[in-house]
């Protein structure tokens, strides 16, 4: 059997962490919780199920944080929990067997993550393999016969073990300031990147958007990839029609158009911006309902599957409705409720 640190990072997590904690109940040989600066009960709950709690001085560094949690561990693998998590207890006897039955070869399990798309995550997916638990300290093997070389790929297993992502809020505004403090720095990685568009596009609001605007800007003028043009430019077309700069909206969505490849995200604010426009006529509702019906029909969605999918369709049902075109409305109310029957 092996044996697992569980490392988390915490702040503010009276309201979750002792239902995470007790999920984890059969499967943690050792707990460590770091915490970032809680100023509620979080470290007097985390007391009562282990002695390893340490402070850790918050620097807009997730990976600093998880680095020096890693650092605390003792046991063989270290299984990584969000305070928000809860295996349920089917699952929670799965990891139970899967600990007593693990190739101690294995250096990453991988575990599926669900529940993503109800809580305005920065996922285009209910359900994903994550990688979970970590082998501690990994040893290094040489492969092949001749022309031998150590292995750099890890061993992973793909289990089937479900850990259900349960928030209770949205995290969205602190995640929006450590992207801009990052961008400020110049360290916004790519896949960094993505996120930020993909969370802004989810769960953006007017300020969190006009702030984004320096960095997309200067991603869209001096980019040679493709999506990630097409994501500066999703983020820039919302940005222009929530500030009502109809100019700089219309500079973006007719760039996204000349790529040839817009996404469903530009037809959608392209039908936001006549079907909100201040007294839309009759014309500007016909011509929201082609822009919606483009991206459903039309397009793929880059950064939120719900531009794609519900959020036109929802309106295509007020178009019709508001026309006094029943029929196609009740089309589309078909439409909508199979898109949400999927995301469930």
């Amino acid at each position: 059997m092996i044996s697992i640190s569980v490392c988390m990072i915490v702040k503010n997590e009276e309201k979750v962490l002792a239902r995470c904690l007790n999920s984890l109940c059969g499967i943690a040989d050792e707990i460590v919780i770091v915490d970032t600066g809680s100023t509620d009960r979080t470290k007097e709950i985390a007391a009562a199920y282990t002695n390893k709690i340490y402070d850790f001085l918050w620097v807009d560094d997730f990976s600093a944080a998880r680095n020096y949690s890693f650092s605390k561990a003792t046991m063989e693998y270290i299984y990584v929990a969000d305070a928000d998590e809860v295996i349920e207890e089917g699952e929670r006897q799965k990891f139970i067997k899967l600990k007593e039955e693990l190739d101690p070869g294995v250096e990453i399990v991988q575990m599926i993550y669900t529940n993503q798309l109800s809580y305005n995550t920065t996922y285009n997916f209910d359900e994903e393999l994550r990688p979970k638990l970590y082998r501690r300290l990994r040893e290094f093997i040489w492969e092949e016969p001749l022309h031998e070389a150590v292995r750099l790929t890890p061993v992973i297993f793909d289990s089937e073990i479900r850990i259900r992502h349960m928030p209770l809020e949205v995290h969205a505004n602190r995640d929006f300031a450590v992207f801009e403090r990052a961008y400020q720095k110049g360290i916004l990685s790519e896949r960094v990147a993505k996120m930020y568009a993909r969370e802004l596009l989810i769960a953006g609001d007017l300020e969190n958007f006009a702030k984004s605007i320096p960095f997309f800007e200067a991603q869209s003028e001096n980019t040679a990839d493709g999506t990630l043009l097409k994501q500066a430019l999703c983020v820039l077309v919302r940005a222009g029609r929530l500030l009502g700069d109809t100019k700089f909206f219309f500079r973006y969505a007719v760039k996204a158009m000349a790529t040839g490849d817009a996404p469903s995200e530009i037809c959608f604010e392209l039908g936001e911006y006549y079907f909100t426009g201040e007294a839309p006529s009759k014309k500007d509702i016909y011509e929201a309902a082609l822009w919606y019906y483009n991206a459903i029909y039309e397009a793929v969605p880059e950064l939120n599957i719900k531009m794609g999918g519900s959020l036109p369709a929802e309106r295509l049902v007020q178009c019709y409705e508001r026309l006094g075109e029943r029929e196609a409305a009740e089309q589309y109310r078909a439409v909508l409720e199979d898109f949400v029957s999927k995301s469930k």
